[in-house]
């Protein structure tokens, strides 16, 4: 099977978001070949380069989100009415579509109107060119304003000021960027047997296309349903401004899930957005991502060890030994620092925690992400010091503060194994979360966990660990110093944590559960290039769906040769500017 992964921002980038998934799944697909689709997010990512691509992958064609240049092609009369025409739709069916949040039935006139709009401009771009120049012009943005004064338009479209319609229409151009590429072709995305969409929003966008060019059948998988993130920017915006983009990116999601043979989220919360967000029932196949458990198998091993030598040596207390003397605790947390983790409320919670038990630690082992992570690091190490000054002269001295903020890559921080191997016990303390990794990673390392309620936590979880509400540090520390306090309790739930996690969260379910749907969705799609005979007629049953499984049966014969058994070129790569 020929695959066409769709990405934006991830595979095969260096560091893109996403990426790692992507890899895993093309290196465990390797009896299927692979087009790669990608969008770069900005310079810094391009630079960066491409991780190391299996054999299987083909083809790369990548192009440019952040950039955009003009092909040359000035529309005549006849193109404008056309861009006109199609413009005028989809701006139309912004300003009167329900308002963000409420309830979006698929089918409804304004997402008909959209879709034929979007596949209109689409055809525009493969046949006359100029789409970005025209996407760009004063046209553009007159059409953009007829539609918000139109009898039926919302409210907060018909109190868009000049600066209101020229950021939107500036993020319409940029979003609409791929119908204007050339990847719409017999040779490109028509070639493919089934499109995969490695998020929704943008990325989605070929696939559409390629299923309105060529019929080709679209697989979307979302983690983090795009929709729900593009609700929570731009505070700042004007209502105008938000009510204006989250319609058009209510629309695109409206039609991907339409046209998507299926939407494949990555846990129940996700799931729960889709069917909030539109998505028909029938069509999710929930399918967990995939974590490599090999590089924490030794840590998991040796933690059942590990605590019964501990508990050994706690229970000794009664027969002299003091509690001053037992091994210390550590709280471990690990991840980006930026303030959706709450490591506020962390270190207060942690304060109550060093009352009830003197020598535990914290470590918080991380990287900020960007300026706001780097200010919010800074409040903490300062929320630290204030916390828990050096306590030099106490029973349970430790010469520094109980506190340390480290990164990986540090001592004892060479690797999250290496993080986890020392932790007593592992907290999350976010108020956002979407699919916690960190939290698989403790597991497989066999480590008990304190986790808030957010996101995916609970399903990951699942009885396993420890959760408490966000923003509640009573609670955070109740729940550790119970565990810090019950070794049996701990060691029984990292078992149970390790046992979940390599059952439900290994590469290997992930790749057994795409390659079933790969094959589950070219079943049920129709033959899109029938074979002919010598006399040119098609061939209903020349290309069965059992023969795209490998075996001595897809070599070439001297009969009429079926698209895929077409012995492959060379891998070609192609970038779009």
């Amino acid at each position: 099977m020929r695959i066409g992964l769709l990405t934006e921002g991830g595979y095969p980038y260096v560091g893109g978001e996403g990426g790692v998934w992507c890899d895993r799944l093309v290196r465990g697909l390797d009896g299927h070949e692979f087009d790669v689709y990608a969008f770069s997010v900005g310079q810094g990512q391009e630079d960066a380069g491409w991780v190391e691509l299996p054999p299987q992958v083909r083809r790369v064609r990548t192009a440019p989100l952040w950039a955009a240049e003009e092909d040359g092609v000035v529309h005549g009369r006849r193109a404008r009415r056309r861009f006109a025409e199609h413009y005028g739709e989809l701006t139309a069916a912004l300003c009167t579509s329900a308002e963000p949040g409420a309830a979006e039935k698929p089918g409804t006139a304004e997402a008909d109107r959209f879709a034929n709009a979007l596949h209109g401009l689409a055809e525009l771009a493969r046949d006359e060119g100029g789409l970005v120049a025209a996407l760009r012009s004063e046209q553009a943005v007159r059409a953009l304003e007829r539609a918000c004064r139109a009898p039926g338009a919302r409210r907060a479209a018909r109190e868009a000021r000049v600066s209101d319609l020229l950021t939107v229409a500036d993020h319409l151009e940029r979003a609409l960027r791929p119908l204007s590429l050339d990847w719409y072709e017999e040779d490109g995305l028509g070639a493919v047997d089934l499109c995969h969409a490695a998020s929704g929003g943008i990325a989605a966008l070929p696939g559409l296309l390629a299923r309105h060019f060529f019929g080709v059948p679209l697989l979307v998988t979302e983690y983090g349903v795009r929709l729900r993130t593009h609700y929570l920017t731009r505070p700042d915006a004007s209502p105008a401004v938000r009510s204006l983009l989250a319609a058009f990116h209510g629309l695109l999601t409206a039609e991907t899930y339409r046209a998507a043979s299926y939407l494949v989220p990555g846990n129940a919360h996700a799931r729960r957005w889709q069917e909030r967000c539109g998505a028909d029932r029938t069509k999710l196949r929930t399918i967990h991502p995939g974590l490599d458990a090999t590089p924490f198998a030794r840590v998991g091993e040796d933690r059942g060890e590990e605590e019964r030598e501990k508990s050994e040596k706690r229970e000794t207390r009664g027969k002299g030994e003091t509690r001053e003397h037992a091994e210390p605790h550590t709280l471990v947390w690990l991840g980006r620092v930026e303030p959706a983790r709450d490591l506020v409320s962390l270190l207060h919670a942690f304060a109550e925690v060093r009352a009830a038990e003197p020598g535990t630690r914290l470590r918080i082992v991380g990287r900020p992400s960007g300026p706001e992570g780097e200010a919010y690091l800074g409040h903490c190490r300062a929320l630290a010091a204030q916390l828990f000054p050096d306590e030099a002269d106490g029973p349970h001295a430790v010469g520094r503060n109980p506190v340390s903020f480290e990164e990986l890559g540090g001592p004892g921080a060479e690797t999250t194994a290496d993080v986890h191997a020392g932790a007593t016990v592992t907290v999350l303390s976010s108020v956002v979360e979407g699919f916690p990794v960190g939290l698989i990673e403790a597991m497989f390392c066999g480590r008990a966990t304190v986790s808030t309620d957010v996101g995916a936590v609970v399903e990951v979880i699942g009885g396993t660990g420890l959760v408490v509400p966000p923003r509640n540090p009573r609670a955070l520390a109740e729940a550790c110093v119970s565990l810090l306090r019950d070794p049996e309790r701990r060691a029984r739930l990292g078992a149970a944590a390790r046992a979940r996690a390599l059952e439900l969260f290994s590469v290997e379910q992930n790749v057994a559960a795409f390659r079933g749907l790969y094959l589950e969705t070219v079943a049920r799609t129709p033959v899109r290039r029938p074979a002919l005979d010598g006399a040119g007629d098609p061939q209903p049953f020349a290309a069965p769906a059992e023969a795209h499984v490998p075996g001595h049966w897809t070599e070439p014969t001297p009969r009429a040769v079926p698209t895929w058994a077409v012995e492959t070129p060379e891998p070609v790569t192609e970038t779009v500017r």
